[in-house]
């Protein structure tokens, strides 16, 4: 089994743990966080470097997951995004065995499905977004790069999504619209 790092130490960290635990394609390897950090354990898993020590693990590890959450702001994630793709480090896909993936939805490095999520038929969703536990992507949907989508979230056929845009949980988006990049939508919202 390959062994996988992860980025941001909080509680969308245990989430995805989670969901890797359950997938069983990859082994937790240690997570990367702030350093004062170093030695405590999320879930088990030990904390075992920061930032700045990317570099280095990259010429350990191959494969890296983005753990940090998003809502007000993708900055965090899109900044970590492009460190470790400029590291070399590869970000798989990550899909819960409890989401459904239509085999003609496409999903893009770095993007996390979680549980009981489901993605509909041609579905395209983008680089380093997060599809959180019982979000509902459509079909023809399409989610820009660095979104989260988050629980409970609707997303109606055809909706196109912006980059770094965030849905709050139970929001619900009218069909075949558009949303800026960089929009927040908030939590039990109706988009039309």
């Amino acid at each position: 089994m390959e062994e996988i790092l992860l980025i941001g130490g909080g509680g969308h960290c245990k989430s995805v743990i989670d969901v890797i635990e359950q997938e069983n394609r990859f082994k937790i390897a240690g997570i990367v966080d702030q350093r004062e950090f170093i030695g405590s354990k999320v879930l088990g898993y030990k904390i075992i470097a920061c930032d700045d020590d990317l570099k280095a693990l990259s010429e350990k590890y191959k494969y890296i997951c983005i753990t940090v959450g998003q809502i007000k702001s993708a900055d965090i994630r899109v900044r970590l995004y492009e460190l470790v793709k400029n590291f070399g480090f590869v970000l798989p896909v990550i899909i819960s065995p409890r989401a459904y993936v239509s085999k003609y939805a496409q999903i893009k490095e770095g993007s996390v499905i979680m549980h009981d999520a489901m993605v509909n038929a041609e579905v395209k969703i983008s680089e380093n977004c997060i599809i959180n536990t019982k979000a509902l992507i459509e079909h023809d949907c399409e989610v820009q790069a660095h979104c989260h989508i988050s629980t409970g979230a609707i997303v109606n056929g055809g909706v196109k999504i912006g980059e770094r845009s965030f849905i709050g949980s139970n929001a619900v988006t009218k069909e075949y619209i558009s949303i800026e990049e960089n929009s927040f939508i908030k939590a039990g919202s109706l988009v039309k």
